[in-house]
């Protein structure tokens, strides 16, 4: 029996219907921007295995700084012990963080790190003796699949099984040009007439949603606000976080700064698991006691996991050196480029870019969401030409590794116009 079929016995993906669908493919080892397969193909990484990998596959850093790890710590309880990994990942990040960020919260991915600022905030007003439930998010929004996550994301195909399960959120509409002075009125107004503890977003950009991108100066306006009236402001940052969209933070584009971060995925350069949610002193006031009812009572077996943090503290070497920042800027060169070159296409519904990302959506006459049918067209053509685009429908993003040349970016552009030529 073979490893494709020892998978399918054993083995349930996320993400992918049990029936109907190609089997995955197995690969081998990892290099540079290429993933390799056990017959030697090479398919072209262009969207950083879900956005994770910031400096290619295995890198030499970041596997000298996991495997000298792994000889000396691999893992103690972080409640009551610590480490140099921890101490020195989140000196490193409050180091580049906005400087109203205090103190760095461990976990394990995106999903909790959301999860931990949720419980957080609502817990921070409880320790105030102030009731405070209810949570604004932005319509359209993907914070993660655990339950708070769920709660402030999109209500949609995705959450139909657990709707009734979650806590209830104020969604503001999606900000346009078209739509901000009625979006802002619509914000006003829920934080005058509820008890709002938290407004949680995906700065600049909603991943999951499509890469839907808004107006920085209008996010800037709702933090001031909801800031103005003692409302606490999260920012999720696990994928915007780490140069995605050209600057370190998203939120480094805007002058308010946000209570709490979430960050994840790239944290590590691809190479762990890992989460963070940082707060700022007066959050971490609201807990300062020696009462066990006011501590935050919240944690996970692999908290800053020794291993994990090495990672971090290595990528984050690589991702604050001049060559990151030469790459960050080359990409989204190439990136306008390509755009200049393209927009206005027939097939074209939309084509934007921000940073390293690059999303193109298709005019289509069926379904244009998440569950559009020219994804079956999209996801086999590119992949076909040993290039991993994953699809969310009927549009296609890089987010490619900071190291990815400029052939192999031409490579990624020419399959597309060969695509849109069909």
């Amino acid at each position: 029996m073979n490893w494709i079929e020892r998978d399918k016995q054993s083995i349930w993906h996320p993400f992918t219907p049990l029936l109907g669908v190609d089997d995955p493919l197995y690969i081998k080892s990892a290099e540079g921007v290429y993933l390799i397969t056990e017959d030697g193909r090479k398919i072209l990484d262009a969207v950083s295995s879900w956005w994770v990998n910031l400096h290619g596959h295995a890198h030499p850093a970041i596997a000298k700084a996991v495997a000298e790890q792994a000889a000396s710590l691999e893992h103690v309880i972080f409640a009551g012990f610590t480490h140099k990994p921890a101490i020195t990942l989140a000196e490193n990040l409050l180091s580049i963080l906005p400087d109203n960020q205090d103190k760095i919260f461990y976990s394990d991915n995106g999903s909790t790190a959301v999860e931990v600022a949720l419980k957080m905030a609502f817990q921070y007003w409880f320790n105030k003796g102030d009731v405070r439930k209810k949570v604004i998010a932005i319509d359209g929004a993907y914070h993660g699949d655990t339950f708070g996550a769920m709660s402030v994301g999109e209500r949609g195909d995705f959450t139909k099984p657990f709707n009734e399960h979650l806590f209830e959120v104020e969604f503001i509409d999606f900000p346009t040009p078209e739509n901000e002075s009625k979006v802002f009125e619509h914000f006003k107004n829920i934080i005058e007439t509820e008890e709002v503890a938290s407004f949680i977003f995906e700065p600049i950009v909603q991943g999951a949603s499509g890469m839907r991108m808004y107006n920085e100066q209008f996010l800037d306006k709702l933090i001031s606000y909801a800031q103005d009236h003692n409302i606490l402001c999260i920012a999720d940052e696990v994928m915007t976080g780490f140069g995605r969209i050209g600057k370190l933070f998203a939120c480094d584009y805007i002058s308010s700064n946000p209570d709490i971060f979430c960050l994840s995925k790239g944290l590590t350069g691809g190479a762990m698991a890992l989460g963070v949610t940082s707060c700022t002193k007066e959050v971490i006031e609201a807990f300062t006691s020696q009462d066990l009812h006011k501590t935050f009572l919240h944690g996970h077996s692999f908290t800053a996991n020794p291993i994990a943090c090495a990672a971090a503290v290595a990528s984050f070497e690589l991702l604050t050196s001049p060559t990151c920042r030469v790459n960050l800027s080359r990409i989204e060169q190439k990136h306008k480029v390509f755009h200049a070159k393209i927009k206005g296409h027939p097939r074209i519904k939309d084509i934007r870019y921000k940073g390293t990302i690059l999303a193109l959506e298709f005019f289509t006459d069926k379904d244009s969401s998440y569950f559009s049918e020219m994804r079956n067209q999209l996801y086999p053509f590119f992949l076909k030409k040993n290039i991993l685009l994953r699809p969310l429908g009927n549009l296609i993003y890089l987010i490619p590794p900071y190291i990815i040349t400029d052939k192999e970016l031409d490579k990624i552009y020419d399959a597309i116009e060969e695509f849109l030529a069909l």
